[in-house]
């Protein structure tokens, strides 16, 4: 499994390591252990549990953000006609919708329970991936 590391979960949900450990051990979010015993989070698991913890938006949290901001999230769905693709992801109580090339997915693979970055400022997102 490719999977995620708790840390990196973590700042997805936009919450500590240690709760995110905790929402394994209580059952809450599955993970596996690596032959090094360190606990990783399937990609799609994760994309479903962020849905999950967040079902609207936090109109309050969002009023204190900049214009320039670096969201890290998970890809939860991604729609694709023959030029362009409409990619959501979910960065901690933020659903983020993002309307790119078709070409621009395929390129950097993006598909669900992938990580990447929003890049929010002004009327634009940017999708990046790390490590791209």
């Amino acid at each position: 499994m490719e999977g995620y590391s708790v840390g990196e979960a973590a700042a997805v949900l936009g919450v500590s390591p240690d709760t995110v450990r905790r929402w394994v051990d209580g059952g809450q979010l599955a993970a596996a252990r690596t032959p090094g015993g360190r606990r990783r989070i399937d990609g799609v698991d994760l994309a479903r549990f962020a849905q999950s913890l967040y079902p609207g938006p936090d109109p309050h949290h969002a009023r204190r953000e900049s214009a320039r901001n670096r969201f890290p999230g998970i890809v939860t769905n991604i729609v694709k006609d023959t030029v362009m693709a409409q990619v959501e992801l979910q960065s901690g109580p933020f659903r983020i919708v993002a309307l790119v090339s078709r070409a621009a997915v395929d390129d950097m693979g993006l598909r669900t329970g992938v990580m990447v970055d929003a890049v929010v400022k002004a009327t634009n997102v940017l999708i990046e991936s790390p490590g791209r």
